[in-house]
């Protein structure tokens, strides 16, 4: 906590402080990138204007959202320092709610006293729990202290809704190579940076900006590493001659470019989303790309396999039904192995689904059935469908007129299975892509078989000669159950059949109150 803002800049000679520091900005026109939320007018700007204290139009609470590197806590330095009103900061890592209070205790007599309202800047204020944020509340809504808080959390899911209600949110973008470039060029040239006692060619200023990955701090971090390999870590002013920096200095810095990927954040359900995106939409180049970044920022190979798994049956389906086949074991290999070598298997895996034909016939039709069943078109089962494991229930007309598909030609009896209420109702619509052209041919030959239409008779007879010239069959043309079904039919047996307690003896006798047929 500190009113100097910039008393870390201006250390002592003795005290250098780290490049990143000591080429902090000190106005908002300093500030490279972020101009889509610095422009006229724009909260910040209001915030930053000296007439805004004491106004009642300007923010009284501002949360920077956006990943690290992109200036969240030096605009709220240079909001305070060029507003004039006092500065107060606390980390959400180290503080509680005694020291919260206590910063509003002296906001507040500061305010009483001498008239001269507070910035009160909260890093990490996502690490802040429910209580440490309530805290915040009254003065906030007094205007006892302007509160800026800092995350890279997406406040909707980290902050508590009513200091949310009463923040405007400031979403901050990752740097482009632009503004990268040019603070490495600033940073190289400033007296308040290396002074010109470097240079740097263009491919290792490339380099340093392809690593920072969005990130000024970092950048400006490896720019002080490479400077400080090229002249041993003293400042050569008198040298007629700057040392430069090169690729392979770079390299020796810093050989790894940073990934930004938070596993609980925003970067994670953003970068699993292009994944799925990029198998649905046919590109394995892209989808490869976002399992890489996944894979080198450590995210659980279990958790892509699963995804991988949920795409092969929502976006292939029965265009290529063998993908799920591979995706499945895919998923057991990576359990099995591990990483790194599981990279591999996924992206055997990755690239199968991306290259597949794709159809989501299968998805749509359990979705629009379950929003049926939702608004309660929920149709009686057709008795002749329904099971009858007892004379009982074979008195009420269950099973009677069931014809038994196998006896049919094609295995495909005349017969309506849907219930009465949704007759009609087409749930599936396979597309003319992969295997679901030929499951889109064979179904425009059984549903007219299935309704009758024009086959009734013939099936009909050609059922019951079946039925007559094959012994073992019930009149219904259903075979008897083999011990596999029996042993299932246990499991699943009526609750009807066990609960009713009109039955005789004979009705309840194991040989039938446990079959289903």
């Amino acid at each position: 906590m500190t009113d100097d803002l910039f008393a870390a800049a201006a250390a002592p000679d003795d005290v250098l402080r780290p490049l990143a520091v000591r080429m902090r900005p000190e106005t908002l026109d300093e500030v490279v990138g972020q101009q889509h939320v610095l422009g006229e007018g724009s909260p910040l700007r209001r915030l930053a204007d000296p007439q805004s204290q004491g106004s009642l139009t300007a923010p009284s609470s501002i949360i920077l959202f956006g990943p690290p590197g992109v200036g969240k806590t030096t605009l709220a330095y240079i909001v305070a320092k060029q507003s004039g009103r006092a500065f107060e900061e606390l980390s959400a890592v180290t503080s509680g709610v005694k020291d919260v209070r206590a910063v509003l205790e002296r906001a507040h007599e500061r305010l009483v006293t001498s008239h001269k309202e507070t910035v009160l800047f909260i890093d990490e204020v996502h690490r802040f729990s429910k209580s440490q944020q309530d805290a915040l509340l009254p003065s906030v809504e007094n205007r006892d202290v302007t509160f800026i808080g800092a995350t890279t959390e997406n406040p909707s899911f980290s902050v508590i809704k009513p200091l949310l209600s009463r923040s405007v949110v400031v979403k901050l973008e990752s740097l482009d190579d632009t503004d990268l470039g040019t603070l490495i060029d600033r940073a190289i040239a400033s007296p308040r940076g290396l002074e010109g006692t470097v240079a740097i060619d263009d491919d290792a200023r490339d380099e340093i900006i392809r690593m920072g990955g969005g990130d000024g701090r970092k950048t400006l971090t490896i720019l002080e590493a490479a400077a400080g390999a090229v002249t041993g870590g003293k400042h050569a002013k008198d040298s007629d001659k700057p040392a430069v920096i090169t690729p392979d200095i770079v390299s020796s810095v810093m050989d790894v470019a940073t990934v930004r990927y938070d596993k609980h954040g925003d970067d994670h359900y953003d970068v699993i989303s292009a994944f799925i995106k990029s198998m649905r939409g046919s590109d394995p180049d892209a989808a490869i790309h976002y399992l890489a970044q996944m894979l080198r920022a450590g995210e659980d190979p279990r958790f892509i396999a699963r995804r991988i798994m949920i795409a092969a049956a929502e976006e292939v389906g029965m265009a290529a039904p063998q993908i799920l086949q591979v995706t499945v074991a895919a998923a057991q290999a990576v359990a099995m192995i591990g990483m790194p070598e599981a990279r591999i298997i996924l992206a055997e895996a990755t690239i199968a689904v991306a290259t597949a034909p794709k159809s989501n016939a299968s998805y749509n039709a359990i979705n629009e059935a379950l929003a049926d069943i939702d608004a309660g078109h929920i149709g009686q089962v057709p008795l002749y469908l329904r099971n009858a494991p007892t004379k009982l229930m074979k008195s009420w007309g269950n099973h009677e007129g069931y014809k038994y598909a196998h006896d049919y030609p094609g295995a495909v009896a005349p017969q309506q299975y849907m219930p009465d209420e949704l007759v009609g109702r087409e749930y599936y619509r396979p597309n003319d892509r992969g295997y679901e052209r030929q499951v889109k041919e064979n179904l425009a030959r059984i549903k007219p078989i299935l309704h009758g239409i024009g086959a009734t008779g013939t099936a009909e007879a050609a059922g019951t000669a079946g039925a007559s010239a094959r012994p073992g069959l019930s009149e219904s043309g259903r075979a008897p159950q083999t011990e596999s079904e029996a042993a299932s039919k246990k499991q699943h047996a009526s609750p009807q059949s066990e609960s009713a307690a009109s039955h005789t003896a004979s009705d309840a006798s194991p040989q039938t109150d446990k079959r289903i047929e």
